[in-house]
């Protein structure tokens, strides 16, 4: 190749990676100033909620928990009380278990005196069998029902629960995680906080509970994780939680809830046919499909977000599980963003198609990509000598302070309105971990990515993977 016609090729790859860079750095500080807005406009509006009456009322509505278990038998009886024991009067916590192959159903039976009750399949409910439907004998546990059911998945044991939940609104959460008392309040009030649109769904921030002090299904003490790999992942979602999700909710544009804690109106879910079954990114795809429903509807909705530290989960503390995860991740993004391509850059979805959608394509979805092929390219264009030693230093300078200071801010600013992490020690262990990440955390997850779109986009693999628990400390 001309030199000539060389340097221009390498010059239009400088600009273009600048202009990528730049893009994404204007985006982030954008999303900085819109999600402290969204927080101070949060704080200012619950300051004058009495949230006391909404558990009081025998008014309240009808909410189910639903909790899929599979192998849960480490902790499924701690987590069953930790359900039970919330503020609020009229809800049902609905465990399903999908078919383990541990003793989660035996600890349960034994556990709260459970027995088998009469149960009719309904024929035309397609999902796996239900080999048995069991209640307490005891009137402490009787909001507490059991389904016993086949293995089908996540997605699955899901559906059966909205399937034979009859109350307005159901909550789909992960068996392992920990609601506060006053969990159910926040999501009420968030359901029916707005009057002039219908709230089809509600999310919140999700908190690492590795290393917290639980007792009797409470969270008695937060504690910093000791594993350095949950220490890394307590940033991440700090940051993408509490700055990213809160961001996309201020615009009335969040495209995910998490699905460790997500609720929805029983109804509308189930007009769009509940959770997709031939997914791994189920959370996201559900929200894109009610998303779509409402749009279609031409009725005015909206999608609401919860700051408030109110589910704690464990998170992967090796790198092998962790990988797994995010693998899975990265093939459940890349399903649904496929299945809904129609939405990219479509002006009839609004926001959504013109901004969201974007921004989980080229975010989400691409820059692990870019950032994996441009490391090779670098190597290559070194070795070829052509490498732009002085355009390489300062764009990788730039990248690298950026990505710290918004982990900074990010802490900061969880400091400042939650203040989870009291202690000096703690707040320091987060800012060095905001140092190192982007040289030690973030390539695993890049990493991650990358297999699991190579895995998707090959055919390799599409289900969940093993997910193994150490379960939560106790002293």
């Amino acid at each position: 190749m001309d030199n000539g016609v060389l340097h221009i090729l390498i010059e239009y790859l400088n600009v273009i990676f600048l202009l990528f860079t730049t893009i994404l750095f204007t985006m982030f500080s954008v999303m900085g100033y819109l999600s402290t807005r969204n927080s101070l406009h949060y704080k200012h509006k619950n300051s004058f909620v009495d949230l006391s009456k909404v558990m009081a009322s025998p008014m309240a509505p009808s909410i189910t928990i639903i909790a899929p278990a599979y192998n849960e038998g480490l902790t499924i009886v701690e987590n069953i009380r930790s359900l039970l024991s919330l503020k609020y009067v009229n809800y049902e916590v609905m465990v399903v278990n999908d078919g383990s192959k541990d003793d989660t159903l035996a600890k349960m039976i034994e556990a709260y005196d459970l027995y088998e009750i009469a149960y009719t399949p309904d024929p035309g409910w397609l999902s796996k069998p239900i080999r048995g439907v069991y209640k307490s004998k005891q009137r402490s546990f009787d909001k507490l029902t059991v389904i016993d059911k086949e293995n089908g998945g996540k997605s699955d044991a899901l559906n059966t629960g909205i399937h034979l939940s009859r109350n307005q609104y159901v909550g789909c959460i992960d068996v392992d995680c920990l609601l506060l008392p006053d969990a159910l309040l926040h999501v009420v009030k968030s359901f029916y906080q707005r009057s002039e649109k219908k709230v089809i769904a509600v999310g919140g921030v999700i908190r690492i509970a590795n290393s917290c002090k639980i007792e009797g299904g409470r969270l008695q003490e937060i504690r910093l994780p000791k594993n350095w790999l949950a220490k890394f992942q307590l940033l991440e979602y700090t940051r993408s939680f509490l700055l990213g999700r809160m961001a996309w909710g201020r615009i009335d544009s969040l495209l995910i809830i998490s699905g460790a804690f997500g609720f929805f109106d029983r109804e509308i879910a189930l007009e769009v046919g509940g959770y997709d079954t031939n997914t791994v990114g189920e959370d996201m795809e559900i929200i894109f499909r009610m998303r779509r429903h409402m749009h279609e509807r031409k009725e005015p909705y909206t999608v609401e977000y919860i700051p408030d530290p109110l589910c704690w989960t464990e998170v992967p503390e090796s790198a092998k599980i962790l990988v797994n995860q995010r693998d899975r991740w990265a093939r459940g993004n890349l399903e649904t963003l496929y299945k809904h391509k129609d939405m990219f850059f479509n002006p009839k979805f609004g926001r959504l198609g013109m901004l969201s959608y974007p921004y989980w394509f080229f975010y989400e979805w691409m820059a692990p990509i870019l950032e994996f092929l441009g490391f090779f390219s670098i190597i290559m264009f070194y070795f070829l000598g052509i490498l732009n030693i002085e355009f390489f230093i300062a764009i990788t300078f730039m990248v690298y302070t950026f990505s710290v200071m918004f982990s900074l801010y990010a802490i900061l600013w969880d400091v400042y309105s939650y203040n989870q992490y009291t202690k000096t020690k703690d707040i320091l262990i987060l800012v060095i971990c905001a140092l190192v990440e982007p040289i030690t955390f973030h390539p695993l997850v890049v990493w991650s990515a990358i297999r699991g779109n190579y895995k998707k986009l090959f055919k390799i693999q599409s289900g969940w993977g093993s997910q193994v628990r150490k379960g939560f400390a106790k002293t």
